[in-house]
């Protein structure tokens, strides 16, 4: 039986032959391709700076020590994300706090968000970062999330691991023209891949020169920001914070750079993929994805929700279906909270109404570039079968 996975990463001889380049070269890290691919991403999406890292979750807690983050302040985030989206605010022993979903977009409701901040400021516990997740490629209400920053003192790091690609009022998503920090992801299940990487994207210099010490031990070889030191120590570099080993490797950025080649060809492709599942899967069964005008979605993912209706076909039955036939989807996501890690720290069952419904109902079917239509038409007759749709 063929086995169809949910995503899958397009390694073309010509990303092989890159890698193999830096392999051969006297540098395999902290040589000039981490440059050039930095400076690639920063061209792309239209932000000024942009620090690779080995992960999008060190990128995450890279921008929230930067922005300052600690003991006694709040981290916000969508309770429809990956663990690294909140896992950075427990990094710099803040607390975090989650919001509910828009039940069309499930990204952050910014309805709930305005509710929850104005609660916040007479309680007296705004947070100090929110963290929007670009759900599947799809930005969050970026506007209206940027006017709440202003009106309650808040600062933006969006998650846009999933986003890389996408575009929100026909800029690129990365431009950072809303927030502080964008951050990137590179895993191979993403829209390029590095092997595993991120990076953080923004427009001010200060910022990117923290990140930019905290992804490399805090250590610094500008002479400028060293401290006064005997005339006969002849150094070249100095710690001045307290930093990690979060940088990427030129074998890793070869590969990104070369990917970088066709990311455009990527994007086009899933959405053509998107396109005719939105064509074909007719059914009052399944809800089908829905893009805001102002949107052009990555489609990292692509999320169908199941009607759980009584005496019919559920999630848990199609999804067990889809598995048998080969068909190797996924669920994105367990709301955060509920993971039994989340449960030590205080949080119940029901926290987010919304994303609990949305996970009880959500299957993420496959979704990358290598897809192909045959494939793609197993995948709707087998899903089209189970709900008895000729």
């Amino acid at each position: 039986m063929k086995i169809i996975p949910y995503a899958k990463q397009d390694i073309s001889n010509a990303d092989i032959d890159a890698v193999v380049k830096v392999l051969r070269s006297e540098m395999l890290t902290q040589g000039p391709m981490v440059p050039r691919f930095e400076e690639a991403i920063a061209k792309y999406s239209g932000s000024k700076y942009t620090i690779a890292m080995n992960s999008a979750t060190s990128a995450l807690h890279v921008a929230c020590m930067a922005l300052d983050l600690g003991s006694g302040d709040w981290l916000w985030t969508s309770a429809n994300t990956y663990v690294a989206s909140s896992n950075c605010a427990l990094y710099c022993n803040a607390s975090v706090e989650f919001i509910d979903i828009d039940p069309c977009t499930y990204n952050i409701c910014v309805d709930s968000l305005e509710q929850k901040l104005k609660k916040a400021r007479h309680l007296g516990c705004l947070p100090k970062i929110l963290i929007p997740v670009h759900y599947a490629g799809q930005s969050c209400d970026m506007v209206k999330i940027h006017s709440l920053s202003k009106e309650y003192g808040f600062r933006i790091v969006e998650d846009a691991s999933h986003a890389i690609g996408g575009k929100y009022h026909n800029e690129a998503v990365g431009a950072c023209r809303y927030s502080d920090i964008t951050i990137f992801s590179f895993h191979p299940v993403k829209i390029i891949t590095t092997g595993e990487g991120g990076a953080a994207l923004t427009n001010d210099s200060k910022l990117a020169n923290l990140m930019s010490q905290f992804r490399s031990h805090g250590i610094t070889s500008e002479q400028n920001q060293m401290s006064i030191r005997p005339k006969n120590e002849i150094w070249n570099y100095q710690q001045i914070r307290l930093g990690y080993n979060y940088r990427m490797t030129d074998i890793q950025a070869a590969l990104g750079l070369s990917q970088m080649s066709r990311i455009d060809e990527f994007i086009e492709s899933r959405n053509k993929i998107a396109n005719y599942y939105d064509k074909n899967l007719i059914s009052e069964s399944i809800t089908i994805p829905k893009v805001p005008p102002n949107t052009y979605s990555s489609y990292h993912l692509y999320p169908i929700r199941v009607n759980n209706l009584k005496g019919k076909v559920g999630r848990n039955e199609l999804f067990n279906t889809l598995k048998k036939a080969g068909i190797l989807v996924n669920i994105h996501y367990i709301p955060v909270y509920r993971h039994p890690y989340y449960e030590t720290i205080g949080f119940k069952k029901d926290y987010c109404p919304e994303a609990e419904l949305f996970y009880q109902e959500e299957i993420s079917l496959p979704m990358h570039p290598a897809l192909s239509k045959n494939d793609q038409d197993y995948i709707i007759r087998t899903i089209m079968r189970e709900f008895k749709v000729k």
